[in-house]
């Protein structure tokens, strides 16, 4: 299980689960006991609530019966949307790091803790996949002809399969080296998500010297990246 992005103190908080997980890098699987358990769903709704109270006092424990109770669901639901399952897996630690930062701020009256962490989910699955589609249709767009599109998509790829991973850190270092402006262009492309019009009125720069300078960030990233691998 992939524990080092909670963090510190929440990888001994749900480490205890590590025992039944399944394949999909230590999701627990949406046949988990406790959230198979016929009980009504007010008792569920209640048993939930009170766990919440309890992160929010810096329950490790709780946070530990929270994470069986809701990984697996949690986890189906991000696969349905961004269809990676490493992916998936980030998203999901996203979405229990928010909820244990943000326990305090759980009201039982605006809807039950297991709704808000499928919203928490569904959100950052929805933005992940905005984000890949943004970066191909800036690919598509920028890729200089003469290179070829294949010789770019590697670049970009990595940036796009582990925007928290290793892999994203040595594009963040690579994309370190450029230009301060081509820099400032590619990371709101890659990593701000933005298209390249909301790039150039952003910067307040031509909409044709943003291009160039993704072109030609694009170019030496891919070199970059090249060197390092």
């Amino acid at each position: 299980m992939v524990l080092s992005r909670f963090p510190q103190g929440l990888a001994f908080a749900v480490a205890g689960a590590a025992d039944h997980e399944p394949a999909a890098r230590g999701v627990r699987s949406m046949s988990s006991p406790a959230m198979s358990d016929p009980d009504p769903t007010g008792e569920r709704e209640a048993i939930d609530a009170g766990l919440m109270q309890r992160i929010a006092q810096g329950d490790r424990d709780a946070f530990a019966q929270l994470y069986d109770r809701f990984s697996g669901p949690l986890y189906g639901t991000a696969l349905r949307i961004v269809r990676e399952p490493a992916e998936a897996q980030d998203v999901v630690h996203d979405a229990f790091i928010s909820l244990w930062e943000k326990a305090a701020t759980f009201e039982t009256s605006r809807g039950s803790a297991f709704s808000w962490a499928i919203t928490l989910v569904r959100n950052r699955a929805i933005d992940r996949v905005r984000m890949r589609r943004r970066r191909a249709e800036l690919l598509a767009e920028s890729a200089p002809d003469d290179l070829g599109l294949a010789a770019m998509s590697d670049a970009v790829s990595g940036a796009d399969a582990a925007v928290s991973g290793d892999e994203a850190r040595a594009v963040r270092a690579a994309v370190a080296t450029l230009p301060a402006e081509q820099q400032k262009a590619l990371e709101l492309a890659f990593f701000g998500g933005l298209t390249q019009e909301e790039i150039a009125r952003k910067l307040s720069e031509p909409l044709g010297t943003v291009k160039a300078r993704i072109r030609r960030g694009l170019i030496k990233l891919r070199d970059a990246l090249a060197r390092s691998s």
